[in-house]
Protein backbone atom coordinates (compact mmCIF):
# COMPACT_ATOMS: atom_id res chain seq x y z
CA UNK A 1 0.00 0.00 0.00
CA UNK A 2 1.19 3.45 -0.73
CA UNK A 3 1.19 6.68 1.06
CA UNK A 4 -2.26 8.72 1.60
CA UNK A 5 -1.85 11.47 -1.62
CA UNK A 6 -1.89 15.83 -1.13
CA UNK A 7 -5.08 16.79 -2.94
CA UNK A 8 -5.65 19.59 -4.34
CA UNK A 9 -9.96 20.76 -4.21
CA UNK A 10 -11.74 22.43 -7.30
CA UNK A 11 -14.79 24.39 -8.14
CA UNK A 12 -15.86 24.85 -11.52
CA UNK A 13 -18.20 27.56 -12.52
CA UNK A 14 -19.75 29.82 -15.04
CA UNK A 15 -22.32 31.40 -13.73
CA UNK A 16 -22.52 34.96 -11.51
CA UNK A 17 -26.21 33.99 -10.10
CA UNK A 18 -24.41 31.05 -8.19
CA UNK A 19 -22.11 33.27 -6.00
CA UNK A 20 -23.54 32.47 -3.14
CA UNK A 21 -24.01 28.75 -3.64
CA UNK A 22 -20.17 28.81 -4.41
CA UNK A 23 -19.63 30.69 -1.08
CA UNK A 24 -21.03 28.05 0.89
CA UNK A 25 -18.97 25.15 -1.16
CA UNK A 26 -15.77 27.05 -0.31
CA UNK A 27 -16.62 27.77 3.48
CA UNK A 28 -17.10 23.50 3.68
CA UNK A 29 -13.81 23.29 1.91
CA UNK A 30 -12.17 25.03 3.93
CA UNK A 31 -13.67 23.29 7.10
CA UNK A 32 -12.27 20.12 5.98
CA UNK A 33 -11.03 18.43 8.52
CA UNK A 34 -8.03 17.20 5.56
CA UNK A 35 -7.68 20.27 4.94
CA UNK A 36 -6.89 20.72 0.63
CA UNK A 37 -2.90 21.57 -0.41
CA UNK A 38 -5.01 24.44 -2.24
CA UNK A 39 -8.18 25.42 -3.50
CA UNK A 40 -8.57 26.03 -6.86
CA UNK A 41 -11.69 27.54 -8.61
CA UNK A 42 -11.93 27.98 -12.31
CA UNK A 43 -14.25 30.42 -13.90
CA UNK A 44 -14.91 29.26 -17.86
CA UNK A 45 -15.79 32.88 -19.63
CA UNK A 46 -17.00 34.85 -17.37
CA UNK A 47 -14.47 37.74 -16.66
CA UNK A 48 -16.27 39.25 -13.96
CA UNK A 49 -17.01 36.19 -11.93
CA UNK A 50 -13.45 35.52 -12.42
CA UNK A 51 -12.76 38.93 -10.80
CA UNK A 52 -15.11 38.83 -8.26
CA UNK A 53 -14.12 35.09 -6.87
CA UNK A 54 -10.15 36.95 -6.75
CA UNK A 55 -11.29 39.98 -4.54
CA UNK A 56 -13.66 37.59 -2.60
CA UNK A 57 -11.48 34.87 -1.81
CA UNK A 58 -7.58 35.73 -2.07
CA UNK A 59 -6.67 32.54 -0.18
CA UNK A 60 -8.26 30.45 -3.44
CA UNK A 61 -6.27 29.96 -6.85
CA UNK A 62 -9.17 31.44 -9.29
CA UNK A 63 -7.98 30.84 -12.89
CA UNK A 64 -9.95 31.43 -16.03
CA UNK A 65 -10.70 28.20 -18.49
CA UNK A 66 -7.58 28.39 -20.64
CA UNK A 67 -9.35 24.94 -22.31
CA UNK A 68 -12.16 25.30 -24.93
CA UNK A 69 -15.42 26.43 -23.39
CA UNK A 70 -17.24 23.98 -21.06
CA UNK A 71 -17.55 22.03 -18.15
CA UNK A 72 -14.51 19.64 -19.63
CA UNK A 73 -12.04 22.55 -20.59
CA UNK A 74 -12.62 24.08 -17.18
CA UNK A 75 -11.56 20.28 -15.25
CA UNK A 76 -9.06 19.81 -17.39
CA UNK A 77 -7.38 23.17 -16.77
CA UNK A 78 -7.56 22.58 -12.70
CA UNK A 79 -5.92 19.50 -13.85
CA UNK A 80 -3.63 21.67 -15.44
CA UNK A 81 -3.01 24.09 -12.60
CA UNK A 82 -3.27 21.54 -9.77
CA UNK A 83 -0.14 21.02 -7.80
CA UNK A 84 -1.59 18.03 -5.37
CA UNK A 85 -1.45 14.36 -6.29
CA UNK A 86 -4.87 13.59 -6.32
CA UNK A 87 -7.64 16.45 -7.58
CA UNK A 88 -11.15 15.96 -5.92
CA UNK A 89 -13.56 18.39 -7.84
CA UNK A 90 -16.85 19.76 -5.73
CA UNK A 91 -19.73 21.47 -7.97
CA UNK A 92 -20.05 25.19 -7.62
CA UNK A 93 -23.88 24.30 -6.39
CA UNK A 94 -22.63 21.59 -3.85
CA UNK A 95 -21.35 21.99 0.06
CA UNK A 96 -19.02 19.00 1.15
CA UNK A 97 -19.55 17.38 4.81
CA UNK A 98 -16.59 18.35 6.86
CA UNK A 99 -14.76 15.11 6.22
CA UNK A 100 -15.30 15.00 2.16
CA UNK A 101 -11.64 15.01 1.89
CA UNK A 102 -10.79 12.70 4.79
CA UNK A 103 -13.01 10.07 3.17
CA UNK A 104 -12.23 10.50 -0.86
CA UNK A 105 -8.36 10.60 0.50
CA UNK A 106 -8.41 6.89 2.36
CA UNK A 107 -8.89 4.62 -0.83
CA UNK A 108 -6.12 6.22 -2.64
CA UNK A 109 -3.21 4.55 -0.38
CA UNK A 110 -3.70 1.53 -2.93
CA UNK A 111 -1.90 2.76 -5.59
CA UNK A 112 -4.35 1.02 -8.17
CA UNK A 113 -7.15 3.38 -7.60
CA UNK A 114 -7.04 5.89 -9.69
CA UNK A 115 -10.53 7.50 -9.15
CA UNK A 116 -12.60 7.82 -5.92
CA UNK A 117 -16.30 9.41 -6.01
CA UNK A 118 -18.42 9.91 -2.99
CA UNK A 119 -22.31 10.09 -2.39
CA UNK A 120 -23.99 13.44 -3.51
CA UNK A 121 -27.15 13.68 -1.49
CA UNK A 122 -29.96 16.28 -2.97
CA UNK A 123 -30.84 19.03 -0.68
CA UNK A 124 -34.32 20.82 -2.33
CA UNK A 125 -35.01 24.54 -2.39
CA UNK A 126 -38.96 22.66 -2.03
CA UNK A 127 -40.31 19.16 -1.32
CA UNK A 128 -38.73 16.30 -3.20
CA UNK A 129 -41.43 16.15 -6.23
CA UNK A 130 -43.84 13.67 -5.99
CA UNK A 131 -42.41 11.65 -9.89
CA UNK A 132 -38.98 11.57 -8.52
CA UNK A 133 -38.36 8.44 -6.33
CA UNK A 134 -35.14 7.94 -5.37
CA UNK A 135 -34.04 6.04 -8.01
CA UNK A 136 -34.20 8.73 -9.86
CA UNK A 137 -31.49 10.94 -8.48
CA UNK A 138 -29.53 10.92 -11.43
CA UNK A 139 -31.92 13.03 -13.09
CA UNK A 140 -30.88 16.44 -10.41
CA UNK A 141 -26.87 15.19 -10.47
CA UNK A 142 -27.48 13.27 -7.35
CA UNK A 143 -26.77 9.75 -6.14
CA UNK A 144 -29.17 7.32 -6.65
CA UNK A 145 -30.94 4.33 -4.99
CA UNK A 146 -29.34 1.35 -6.41
CA UNK A 147 -25.89 2.81 -5.85
CA UNK A 148 -23.43 0.71 -3.48
CA UNK A 149 -23.69 2.27 0.17
CA UNK A 150 -20.48 1.29 0.95
CA UNK A 151 -17.22 1.14 -0.14
CA UNK A 152 -16.81 -0.83 -3.60
CA UNK A 153 -15.56 -0.83 -7.21
CA UNK A 154 -17.00 0.84 -9.64
CA UNK A 155 -17.47 1.63 -13.50
CA UNK A 156 -17.78 5.39 -13.05
CA UNK A 157 -18.23 8.02 -10.95
CA UNK A 158 -20.53 10.86 -9.88
CA UNK A 159 -18.90 14.25 -11.24
CA UNK A 160 -20.40 16.68 -8.47
CA UNK A 161 -18.24 14.45 -5.82
CA UNK A 162 -14.90 13.38 -7.78
CA UNK A 163 -11.35 12.87 -6.86
CA UNK A 164 -8.70 11.39 -9.85
CA UNK A 165 -4.90 11.23 -9.83
CA UNK A 166 -3.44 14.26 -11.20
CA UNK A 167 -1.02 12.29 -13.54
CA UNK A 168 -4.12 10.71 -15.30
CA UNK A 169 -4.02 13.94 -17.40
CA UNK A 170 -0.66 12.82 -18.96
CA UNK A 171 -1.57 9.07 -19.57
CA UNK A 172 -4.96 8.87 -20.68
CA UNK A 173 -5.90 12.88 -21.88
CA UNK A 174 -8.11 15.33 -20.76
CA UNK A 175 -11.98 15.09 -20.03
CA UNK A 176 -13.73 14.90 -23.49
CA UNK A 177 -16.07 17.54 -24.78
CA UNK A 178 -18.09 15.92 -26.76
CA UNK A 179 -19.79 14.31 -23.87
CA UNK A 180 -19.35 17.79 -21.64
CA UNK A 181 -21.77 20.48 -20.62
CA UNK A 182 -21.17 24.00 -22.52
CA UNK A 183 -23.47 26.56 -23.41
CA UNK A 184 -27.03 24.65 -24.11
CA UNK A 185 -25.59 21.82 -25.92
CA UNK A 186 -28.09 18.62 -24.17
CA UNK A 187 -25.20 15.98 -23.31
CA UNK A 188 -22.97 15.10 -19.94
CA UNK A 189 -21.61 12.30 -18.89
CA UNK A 190 -17.88 13.49 -19.61
CA UNK A 191 -17.06 12.19 -16.28
CA UNK A 192 -18.29 8.39 -17.24
CA UNK A 193 -16.53 8.60 -20.31
CA UNK A 194 -13.08 9.24 -18.57
CA UNK A 195 -13.88 6.86 -15.96
CA UNK A 196 -14.37 3.92 -18.66
CA UNK A 197 -11.11 5.22 -20.54
CA UNK A 198 -8.88 4.62 -17.72
CA UNK A 199 -10.12 1.45 -16.90
CA UNK A 200 -9.39 0.40 -20.69
CA UNK A 201 -5.89 2.47 -20.99
CA UNK A 202 -4.62 1.91 -17.61
CA UNK A 203 -3.66 -1.83 -16.39
CA UNK A 204 -5.33 -2.84 -13.01
CA UNK A 205 -6.97 0.44 -12.38
CA UNK A 206 -9.38 0.81 -10.12
CA UNK A 207 -12.30 2.90 -9.58
CA UNK A 208 -13.81 3.26 -5.98
CA UNK A 209 -16.94 5.07 -4.49
CA UNK A 210 -16.76 5.83 -0.98
CA UNK A 211 -20.10 6.21 0.25
CA UNK A 212 -18.98 8.32 3.49
CA UNK A 213 -17.70 10.91 1.49
CA UNK A 214 -20.91 13.05 1.35
CA UNK A 215 -21.78 16.47 -0.34
CA UNK A 216 -25.07 18.55 -0.30
CA UNK A 217 -26.16 19.25 -3.93
CA UNK A 218 -28.81 21.94 -3.57
CA UNK A 219 -31.88 21.53 -6.32
CA UNK A 220 -33.57 24.74 -7.42
CA UNK A 221 -37.19 24.47 -7.63
CA UNK A 222 -37.04 24.54 -11.56
CA UNK A 223 -35.31 21.18 -11.06
CA UNK A 224 -38.43 19.55 -10.14
CA UNK A 225 -40.79 20.10 -13.47
CA UNK A 226 -42.12 17.55 -15.51
CA UNK A 227 -40.11 19.30 -18.60
CA UNK A 228 -36.89 18.99 -16.57
CA UNK A 229 -37.04 15.11 -15.98
CA UNK A 230 -37.99 14.81 -19.55
CA UNK A 231 -35.33 16.87 -21.06
CA UNK A 232 -32.96 15.20 -18.34
CA UNK A 233 -33.68 11.96 -19.27
CA UNK A 234 -33.24 12.77 -23.36
CA UNK A 235 -30.08 13.95 -22.97
CA UNK A 236 -28.59 11.41 -20.58
CA UNK A 237 -29.47 8.78 -23.10
CA UNK A 238 -28.17 10.99 -26.14
CA UNK A 239 -25.14 11.33 -24.23
CA UNK A 240 -24.56 8.11 -23.58
CA UNK A 241 -24.82 7.11 -27.25
CA UNK A 242 -21.95 9.42 -27.54
CA UNK A 243 -19.84 7.58 -24.91
CA UNK A 244 -20.61 4.30 -26.86
CA UNK A 245 -19.19 5.74 -30.13
CA UNK A 246 -16.40 6.96 -28.11
CA UNK A 247 -15.48 4.24 -26.08
CA UNK A 248 -17.38 1.27 -27.62
CA UNK A 249 -21.36 0.26 -26.32
CA UNK A 250 -20.38 -2.30 -24.04
CA UNK A 251 -18.73 -0.43 -21.38
CA UNK A 252 -20.61 2.44 -21.78
CA UNK A 253 -24.23 1.06 -21.18
CA UNK A 254 -23.41 -1.72 -18.52
CA UNK A 255 -24.68 -0.27 -15.58
CA UNK A 256 -27.67 1.24 -17.23
CA UNK A 257 -28.51 -2.36 -18.70
CA UNK A 258 -28.32 -3.70 -14.66
CA UNK A 259 -30.14 -0.65 -13.77
CA UNK A 260 -32.87 -1.07 -16.07
CA UNK A 261 -33.09 -4.72 -15.40
CA UNK A 262 -33.06 -4.74 -11.58
CA UNK A 263 -33.87 -0.80 -10.12
CA UNK A 264 -36.36 0.74 -12.25
CA UNK A 265 -38.80 -2.27 -11.56
CA UNK A 266 -38.69 -2.32 -8.26
CA UNK A 267 -39.47 1.27 -7.94
CA UNK A 268 -42.03 1.54 -10.20
CA UNK A 269 -43.61 -1.81 -8.11
CA UNK A 270 -43.12 -0.13 -4.98
CA UNK A 271 -44.40 2.99 -5.88
CA UNK A 272 -47.81 1.34 -7.33
CA UNK A 273 -48.15 -0.27 -4.44
CA UNK A 274 -47.80 2.45 -2.08
CA UNK A 275 -50.13 4.65 -4.18
CA UNK A 276 -47.85 7.28 -5.54
CA UNK A 277 -49.21 7.12 -9.07
CA UNK A 278 -46.99 9.90 -10.14
CA UNK A 279 -43.68 8.45 -9.12
CA UNK A 280 -44.70 5.01 -11.37
CA UNK A 281 -45.04 7.47 -13.80
CA UNK A 282 -42.01 9.47 -13.32
CA UNK A 283 -39.97 5.94 -13.65
CA UNK A 284 -41.77 5.32 -16.85
CA UNK A 285 -41.34 8.76 -18.55
CA UNK A 286 -37.28 9.11 -17.37
CA UNK A 287 -36.94 5.05 -19.22
CA UNK A 288 -38.71 6.39 -21.82
CA UNK A 289 -37.06 9.37 -22.78
CA UNK A 290 -33.23 8.20 -21.97
CA UNK A 291 -34.05 5.21 -24.32
CA UNK A 292 -35.55 7.50 -26.73
CA UNK A 293 -32.04 9.57 -26.65
CA UNK A 294 -29.79 6.85 -26.86
CA UNK A 295 -31.94 5.56 -29.72
CA UNK A 296 -31.67 8.62 -31.69
CA UNK A 297 -27.87 8.92 -30.45
CA UNK A 298 -26.73 5.53 -31.61
CA UNK A 299 -28.84 5.78 -35.63
CA UNK A 300 -25.51 7.99 -36.54
CA UNK A 301 -22.92 7.95 -33.71
CA UNK A 302 -20.19 10.12 -35.74
CA UNK A 303 -22.96 12.85 -35.97
CA UNK A 304 -23.58 12.52 -32.25
CA UNK A 305 -20.59 12.91 -31.39
CA UNK A 306 -19.89 15.68 -34.04
CA UNK A 307 -23.34 17.90 -32.66
CA UNK A 308 -22.11 17.23 -29.44
CA UNK A 309 -18.66 18.78 -29.45
CA UNK A 310 -16.94 18.70 -33.14
CA UNK A 311 -14.45 15.63 -31.93
CA UNK A 312 -14.69 12.23 -33.92
CA UNK A 313 -14.88 9.16 -31.98
CA UNK A 314 -11.70 7.81 -30.29
CA UNK A 315 -9.78 5.07 -32.43
CA UNK A 316 -10.28 1.24 -31.44
CA UNK A 317 -13.69 1.72 -29.71
CA UNK A 318 -14.76 -1.73 -28.39
CA UNK A 319 -18.27 -2.66 -29.49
Amino acid sequence: MGQTPTISAAICTHATDRLEDLASGLAGVAAQSRPPTEVIVVVDRNPELLELVASRWPWVRAVANTDHGGLAGARNTALATATGDVVAFLDDDAEPAPDWLEHLAAPYADPDVQLVGGWVEPRFDDERPAHLPPELDWVIGCSHRGRPTRRADVRNVTGASMSLRRGLLDQVGGFEEAVSRKDHVPVGCDDTEFCIRVTQRVPHSRIVTEPAAVVHHRVPSQRGSWRYLRQRAYSEGRSKAVVAALVGAQDAISDEKAYVRRVLPLAFARELRHGRLRGAAGVLVALTWAGWGYARGRRSPRQAVARSGDVAPRAAPRS
